[in-house]
């Protein structure tokens, strides 16, 4: 069982900094932002600590405000780099890669800040027995999977601090004084770096894309990471722990997503669990297309285990009643359609900006209109997902019957497509980028229907309405 977390404050000097797409109103009484989106109104004591960007705890009461900020995704710690490493074991689970070991090995020897620490290597089966002077190696004679390996290696470990790194891994100079700050925090009981391409290990024909869109990277901005927001798990390939946050650890009998399910049991306790970009470690993406696909229907499978576990935390499609009412009369086609939608939003709106209003405010119907209207897009872009994605199997079925759905798949993939290139742009071309997404799409979604129907569980492919 997860421990739940304990009620620490946030300690004084600890630093918390608003996320630059914050939108402040009401003359800084109300912060809108977050993911998923919300509305943050502070009392007139919370405005004044908050008169710039940053917020330094000082007393109980700072020390209440930012915690508020990182639990509603507002604002990210803003901590200088650590001085010290020596409270943490780098654990690495490896199965027949000796070579990928060694370079590990190497660059943990080169960085300053890990040079000394203890590194404790759990064999999982491997052909050939792993061995490497000066590191403890635990081996298992038949391979048990990741989870178990980790496992393993943090129970040995004997620090309160656990850094666990894939062997295919190469933590950049600097990554563990970046994250180690954010344990000072004591609810925090995991934080991850940034997973970036090594360079010159990919060759095939997706290379181009997976380098700049791997599953793997959670992108450039920092984040609180929980269920249904902009990053709702962090890969176990980097993670710094706090050991006696654990309990138990990974669950063992999951081969997939094991990552995911340690997050959601961790939030699910109380725990708070962070993305710190500033942090990198370089990760060996697959070297050939089939691998690369192979990896995207593995990954797809878990979904269904989740499902299992967490129900509709892992639901592919979030909309809000309204939302899917506006889209579905949109999409019946026609001026009734589109003017019916435009109905069931404006009444959303009205009753949004009653709902924001308060004591001395009267209600801001342009605001809330912006707001229903902003979710609208973000709503009609996860449709959009689902179809290419998630539910594409569904979507052919019904493209074969009906040339009017047959043009809606088509343009659905190819919005899709721009709109997740563009950002892109300078460094892969429209073209490939257009082509792996979809392939990408293809196996993970093949990958989603093959694991809920071996389980007999279809919650991973039903939608659900926001919390």
């Amino acid at each position: 069982m997860t421990p739940a977390a304990p009620d620490g404050r946030l300690p004084d000097g600890f630093a918390v900094r608003l996320d630059p797409r914050v939108r402040r109103r009401d003359g800084g009484s109300t912060l809108l932002g977050g993911s998923p989106l919300r509305l943050l109104r502070l009392s007139p004591r919370a405005r004044d600590l908050l008169a710039s960007d940053l917020l330094v705890v000082r007393d109980a009461t700072s020390a209440t405000l930012a915690g508020r900020l990182l639990d509603a995704g507002i604002g990210s710690p803003d901590l200088p780099p650590a001085g010290r490493t020596d409270a943490v074991t780098v654990v690495i689970p490896v199965k027949d890669r000796p070579v990928a070991l060694r370079r590990l090995l190497a660059a943990l020897r080169q960085d300053a800040g890990t040079r000394e620490l203890p590194v404790v290597i759990v064999d999982d089966g491997s052909a050939q027995p792993v061995w490497a002077d000066g590191v403890r190696v635990l081996r298992n004679a038949v391979s048990r999977g990741p989870a178990a390996a980790r496992n393993a290696g943090l129970r040995a470990a004997d620090t309160p601090l656990v850094a666990f790194l894939d062997s295919d891994c190469v933590p950049q100079p600097g990554w563990l004084p970046r994250l180690l700050p954010h344990l000072d925090d004591p609810r925090l009981a995991v934080v991850a770096p940034r997973i970036v391409a090594l360079p010159g290990t990919a060759h095939g024909w997706p290379a181009p894309y997976e380098n700049t869109v791997s599953a793997l990277d959670m992108g450039p901005s920092p984040a609180a990471v929980r269920p249904r927001s902009a990053v709702s798990y962090v890969p176990s390939a980097a993670l710094l722990v706090r050991r006696a946050a654990l309990g138990p650890g990974f669950d063992e009998t999951m081969q997939v997503a094991e990552d995911v399910d340690l997050v959601w049991r961790l939030v699910a306790a109380g725990w708070r669990v962070r993305y710190e970009p500033r942090a990198a470690v370089a990760h060996e993406h697959p070297a050939t297309t089939a691998e690369w696909l192979r990896r995207r229907v593995f990954y797809g499978t878990g979904a269904a285990l989740l499902a299992a576990r967490h129900g509709s935390a892992v639901a592919p499609v979030v909309l809000a009643p309204e939302s899917a009412l506006a889209w579905a009369l949109a999409l019946a086609g026609g001026r009734r359609g589109s003017a019916a939608a435009l109905g069931v939003l404006g009444i959303s709106a009205v009753r949004l900006a009653r709902r924001l209003a308060g004591p001395g405010r009267p209600p801001d119907l342009p605001f809330a209109a912006a707001l229903i209207g902003r979710g609208t897009v973000a709503s009609g872009r996860t449709l959009v997902r689902a179809v290419t994605r998630h539910h594409w199997p569904l979507a052919v079925a019904a493209a074969l019957a009906s040339r009017r759905v047959r043009r809606g798949v088509l343009a659905a993939a190819v919005v899709d497509g721009i709109a997740a290139w563009w950002p892109h742009r300078e460094r892969v071309g429209p073209v490939r980028f257009l082509a792996a997404r979809r392939l990408e799409d293809l196996a993970y979604g093949a990958g989603l229907w093959q694991g809920a129907v071996r389980g007999r569980d279809l919650r991973a492919l039903l939608p659900a309405r926001p919390e």
